[in-house]
């Protein structure tokens, strides 16, 4: 297999609201760093997705933490996690398999599930392959993609640029994907576990790994997930920006796709991008508080 490299952890140091310690537990080969904040009955399991980490549920950690454990890993590849410099070592599945390793690893159960973009592919797939550690779902700005669906041209121009592009300034592709301004520091953190351009392989090969047809790789997990979620029976809150033309559309059909989530208030984050928690993080938060207490 190939190399492994764990970014420095000086890179982090000094980060924008984040001064929380990372743990680490091992997947398999690699080992995945991740954020535990707070206590309680509750377990917030918070994903991310491209190119981001657990950076960005920044914002989000100090309001769930009043309500529980906060659980936000960084997939491998990202984040503190270790990182493989070819990019045949990723996949789809190699990314399910870790995720769900991750939850057996640390004995997860419980949980409401926090997912945005590819952390809500992988979360909802694993939620619909192991319900018995779920409570709770929150689908933010993502979807179920079995390759029957059609992607918006614009996230067709992001795969080709984050495939091609000889330079990729992480911080700046997740500017373009809030509605606010963010400060330099802010781009500085979500820049900061990319300290070579190899261990950036990662970044380059998740869009790539959307299912696009039904022979994909992928393809016949998320079909088993669609159908496993079509008969979901605990409360799904599908909580989504008003300004994200990525993910945007998905949202109605999700809504009423997920059985329990039109028993759910009718809510869009508004203000917001494709990364709703940078941009509206405390408000994001709030809103699934609210959900916990009303289910």
């Amino acid at each position: 297999m190939t190399e492994l490299v764990r970014t420095p952890e000086e890179q982090f140091e000094g980060l924008p609201g984040d001064d929380y310690d990372a743990e680490y537990v091992s997947v398999g080969e690699p080992e995945m760093a991740y954020v535990d904040e707070g206590e309680g009955e509750e377990t917030f399991l918070c994903l991310h997705g491209e190119p981001t980490y657990s950076f960005l549920y920044r914002k989000m950690v100090p309001g769930l933490a009043e309500h529980g454990r906060v659980v936000a890993p960084d997939f491998v590849g990202f984040g503190r996690s270790e990182k493989y410099t070819d990019e045949d070592a990723y996949s789809f599945d190699r990314h399910f398999d870790w995720l769900v390793a991750f939850l057996a690893e640390l004995d997860l159960d419980g949980l409401t599930l926090v997912c945005q973009d590819w952390g809500g592919i992988l979360g909802l797939a694993a939620a619909a392959h192991h319900p018995e550690r779920f409570d709770r779902i929150v689908p933010m700005n993502t979807g179920i993609p079995d390759g029957t669906q059609e992607m918006p041209e614009v996230w067709h121009q992001f795969r080709e640029m984050v495939e091609t592009a000889d330079q990729l300034d992480v911080g700046r592709l997740v500017e373009a994907g809030c509605a606010t301004e963010l400060p330099e520091a802010v781009l500085d953190g979500y820049r900061a576990p990319f300290h070579t351009d190899a261990v950036k392989a990662s970044v380059r090969t998740w869009p790539g790994m959307v299912p696009l047809s039904p022979d994909d790789e992928g393809a016949a997990v998320m079909r088993a997930t669609r159908e496993r979620l079509a008969n979901w029976e605990q409360p799904a809150f599908v909580l989504f920006s008003d300004s994200d033309p990525i993910t945007g559309p998905n949202r109605d059909p999700l809504r009423e796709f997920l059985p329990t989530a039109s028993e759910q208030p009718d809510v869009w984050v508004e203000g917001a991008g494709h990364f709703l928690q940078e941009d509206a993080g405390e408000r994001v938060a709030e809103h699934i508080a609210e959900f916990v207490a009303r289910t």
